[in-house]
């Protein structure tokens, strides 16, 4: 079946657990079942136990894991699964990128001198996404993976593109497992483990800090390059610009590695090196075409409009899994490979100063003939199964009004069905796993089916906080400001932590920065561990200040300062 669209209406099924799906959708599911594979004579991965695959390469000294999904538990069900096949020590760990590495501390427990390999940039990653950006990159995760998404009926789960399953409920409660590598690179290096050669390649893919392992007595490549899906070089949960030129590189030298036998970081293994070089050289030309299409449209003075309705993958690329719209979709390829060249304006001058919401809502239910109007087109484009159109034009009743935030999402509940029913079409007419768990999400949102609001806010965990230094998490603090509250003020905060600590923490101009060398006239005296407690709400100012956890030189200035910040626990 033609995949050239990424939905289409009237091919709907429904699953083994009532779930409304595109055909390829359901099918997909059966790849990703979990399934040990071997791979040669050294080399077993397990799908299915997770998001991403366990594998496991046997040398002479010992065996290497690669990845340890995430968490304890599921590190610990793929170890069980594994010790079926070979009885060998565990003697290294190596991490193909910074997503799946919560389950180490299960492989410490069978060796304390564990060697653990990985990029050098790992724990930046996970700091930075722990970070400025935690909320949204939360609330994305919860739509894109389906973490908030029954497990049956029409709404429910059918798979995630790269796995069945964000966590797998057997792993339940989760525990994070994550221990830093010791051995860490930013080159091309070359190494012996486990008493196999082994090396490692940057290949920066989903992710800056992704390697491809090769070992070249084995002729086995493992990568996070080649997935079971058509790349997305757009992930719609929200993240940086993935340079289709960068990806091209990495399986262009994974094709010259001349792999018998290849293991991906998602999705089953693939032997035979001719077989191998067919189905990388035909990924990679992918990303080429949707590349150099893009720009060629651009150089004409095509809007991304414009471009997204010509630009369409050839159907030589629709005869393998890999290549198909299983997770994300080419139109949203096409508008962030253009933006990731050229910026958000696109040559269109209604997106140069476009009205704000909900202003433009309304004007644009007023030009239609008022609300009535707008409404009856709606169910006339639902009943046509038009969804694109419903969809716009729910969204205008929808964000014709402002909620209790200040956010253009107030629409009357009528109206929120409407666009939560539109939504429903495509998710249920659509290949990509990635789109009808958004679409899904989000309608559960609209017709309070669901509640994300706890994902537009920070939460700060205290043992995340606890990895970082206090001026880290100053650094943090600084994306609450409120600038109503800041206006005018200005003001420096000595922190004195126990551990001989001081940082000046400065409000001005509507901003916090880090000074240096400064002399206040505000102080505050704490352990950096109370600290955390009160970012992680643990404990409230007031109750610190109780405890005799927290001295200041100003309690009224103090909270002054303070009350520049959105965070409730620095404010009671």
């Amino acid at each position: 079946m033609s995949v050239e669209d990424s939905f289409k209406p009237g091919v709907t099924q429904t699953g083994p657990k009532g779930q409304l799906a595109h055909p390829i959708t359901l099918e997909h599911s059966k790849r990703l079942e979990k399934k040990l594979y071997k791979v040669g004579d050294n080399a077993w991965s397990l799908i299915g136990n997770g998001l991403s695959n366990q594998s496991f390469v046997e040398g002479p000294d010992g065996l290497i894991c690669i990845d340890t999904g995430e968490s304890n538990q599921e590190m610990a069900a793929a170890m069980k699964e594994v010790r079926k096949k070979t009885q060998a020590p565990v003697v290294a760990c190596i991490y193909t990128h910074f997503h799946y590495v919560g389950g180490t501390q299960t492989l410490v427990e069978e060796n304390k001198n564990l060697a653990i390999w990985g990029h050098e940039g790992i724990q930046a990653n996970l700091d930075r996404f722990g970070g400025e950006v935690a909320p949204r990159v939360t609330r994305g995760l919860a739509h894109q993976f389906a973490t908030s998404m029954p497990q049956e009926g029409p709404d429910g789960i059918v798979n995630l593109g790269l796995g069945n399953f964000f966590r797998n409920p057997e792993h339940a409660p989760f525990t994070n497992g994550y221990i830093p590598p010791k051995h860490t690179f930013i080159e091309p290096t070359k190494a012996k483990i486990a008493g196999l050669k082994v090396e490692f390649f940057p290949a920066p893919s989903d992710a800056t800090d992704s390697i491809t392992i090769w070992f070249p007595d084995l002729k086995l490549a493992i990568n996070n390059l080649l997935w079971p899906v058509l790349f997305n070089v757009f992930a719609i949960r929200g993240e940086e610009y993935r340079d289709p030129r960068i990806m091209m590189k990495g399986l262009d030298q994974l094709v010259e590695l001349e792999a018998e036998n290849l293991i991906g970081a998602h999705g089953p293994p693939f032997s035979g090196q001719e077989e191998i070089k067919k189905i990388i050289t035909n990924y990679r030309d992918t990303l080429q075409f949707l590349w150099d299409q893009t720009v060629r449209c651009a150089n004409k003075g095509l809007t991304l409009n414009e471009a997204i309705s010509i630009i369409k993958l050839p159907s030589h690329f629709q005869g393998h899994y890999t290549t198909q719209q299983l997770y994300g979709v080419v139109e949203h390829h096409v508008r962030q490979i253009y933006s990731g060249l050229f910026g958000w304006f696109d040559e269109d001058e209604a997106n140069l100063f476009p009205v704000p919401s909900p202003e433009r809502s309304l004007r644009l239910i007023e030009g239609f003939g008022g609300i009535e109007k707008v409404r009856a087109i709606i169910d006339s484009s639902m009943e046509e199964e038009d969804f694109r159109w419903a969809i716009e034009l729910s969204s205008w009743l929808v964000r014709s009004n402002l909620n209790a935030q200040g956010i253009a999402d107030a629409g009357e509940p009528e109206d929120r069905k409407r666009l939560a029913a539109a939504l429903r079409g495509v998710a249920y007419s659509t290949s990509a796993a990635n789109i009808r768990n958004w679409c899904i999400t989000r309608a559960l949102e609209l017709d309070e089916s669901l509640n994300l609001s706890r994902f537009r806010k920070h939460r700060f965990n205290k043992r995340e906080l606890s990895r970082r230094t206090p001026m880290d998490s100053l650094k943090l603090l600084r994306v609450l400001l409120i600038p109503e509250n800041a206006d005018g003020y200005a003001q420096t905060l000595q922190f004195n932590f126990s551990d001989d600590e001081r940082i000046f923490y400065s409000i001005r101009n509507s901003v916090a920065v880090i000074d240096k060398n400064f002399e206040a006239s505000l102080a505050i005296n704490l352990s950096s561990d109370t600290w955390y407690d009160l970012l992680s709400m643990k404990k409230t100012l007031s109750k610190a200040e109780e405890e005799s956890l927290v001295e200041t030189s100003n309690s009224e200035e103090l909270r002054k300062f303070f009350a520049c910040f959105d965070l409730e626990s620095l404010n009671s």
